[in-house]
C-alpha cells in the first residue's frame, strides 16, 4: 500500500502556523521572511507555536543570499537551534556549503551536534550542490533525516528528472522531500516517484494592501501587499495529494 506522503507546509507568520496545522499541514517549516527564501522566526514565534497539533520544524538561516556562513553566523545559528528546543518545538532545517557550493561538512557536523533531540532537514542548500550524489551521500552520513529540493532547478516540477534520480539513490535511507512551486494543480506529477516520503508546498495568496485612499500616497505604493497562508489553499493542497497517492497507489 502506498503510503499517504507528509505534509510539509511553510509558513512566516505565526497565524499562517495555525492556518497550515488547521486545516491539512501534517508539519510546518516556520520561518520568516518567505520573499528571502525563509529566514529564522523569532523566539516569540517558537514559543507560540509549543504545542500546536502537528510537528513544527524551525529554519535556521539568519541572513537571505548565500549558504556561506562565518563563524559569528554559525555561532547565531546554534543559538537559534537552542532557542528551537527551548521552545519545545519538534526540528530544524538548514544547509551549509563552500564558496565553491559543496557541503562544508565541517560546518554542518558542528550544527548537528547541538541538535540532540530535533529532528533535521537539509533544505534547498541542497540544490546549489554541484554533484547531487555527493551531497546525497553526504547528507545521510551527516544523519540529516529528509532534503528539501526542487532538483536543482527553479521549481521541482522543472527539476523532477534530477529529483527523481536523487530519491532513486537515496533507496529510502534518508526521506526526499520535493518543493518550490508544489501545488494543488501539479503535485500529482511527484506521485509516482518512489521514495517521496514528504511534500512541501507554501499554500500562499495574495492579500491586497488594507491601507485606503486617505493613507500617503507612499504608503499606498510602497508594497504593502502581502502573501498569507490561506486555509482553503490548505485544505486543497491536502486533497490533491490523497486524490494523487490515492490513484498511483491504484
Amino acid at each position: 500500500m502506498t503510503r499517504l506522503p507528509t505534509i510539509e507546509v511553510c509558513v512566516d507568520t505565526i497565524d499562517g502556523a495555525f492556518a497550515a496545522l488547521q486545516n491539512g499541514a501534517d508539519r510546518i517549516e516556520l520561518c520568516t521572511a518567505l520573499e528571502a527564501g525563509g529566514l529564522t522566526p523569532t523566539p516569540g514565534a517558537m514559543e507560540m507555536c509549543r504545542g500546536l497539533k502537528g510537528k513544527v520544524y524551525t529554519m535556521i538561516r539568519p541572513r537571505g543570499g548565500d549558504f556561506i556562513y562565518t563563524p559569528a553566523e554559525l555561532d547565531q545559528m546554534k543559538r537559534d537551534i537552542e532557542a528551537t528546543r527551548n521552545a519545545g518545538l519538534h526540528g530544524v532545517v538548514f544547509g551549509v556549503t563552500t564558496a565553491t557550493g559543496a557541503p562544508d561538512v565541517k560546518a554542518m557536523e558542528s550544527l548537528i551536534a547541538e541538535c540532540e533531540g530535533l529532528g533535521v532537514t537539509l533544505h534547498r542548500a541542497f540544490d546549489v550542490m554541484p554533484d547531487p550524489m555527493e551531497a546525497l551521500e553526504t547528507a545521510i552520513g551527516l544523519g540529516f533525516e529528509r532534503i528539501l529540493t526542487s532538483g536543482g532547478a527553479f521549481t521541482a516540477l522543472e527539476g523532477i528528472e534530477r529529483l527523481t534520480a536523487v530519491a532513486a539513490a537515496a533507496e529510502g535511507r534518508i526521506a526526499i522531500m520535493p518543493g518550490a512551486g508544489v501545488t494543488a494543480a501539479n503535485v500529482a506529477a511527484f506521485a509516482s516517484i518512489p521514495g517521496v516520503t514528504d511534500i512541501h508546498a507554501s499554500c500562499k495568496v495574495v492579500q491586497a494592501s488594507a491601507y485606503g485612499s486617505d493613507v500617503p500616497l507612499m504608503a499606498k505604493d510602497a508594497g504593502y501587499a502581502r502573501n498569507i497562508t490561506d486555509p482553503a489553499t490548505v485544505r486543497a493542497f491536502r486533497a490533491a495529494v490523497e486524490a494523487a497517492w490515492g490513484q498511483a497507489k491504484a
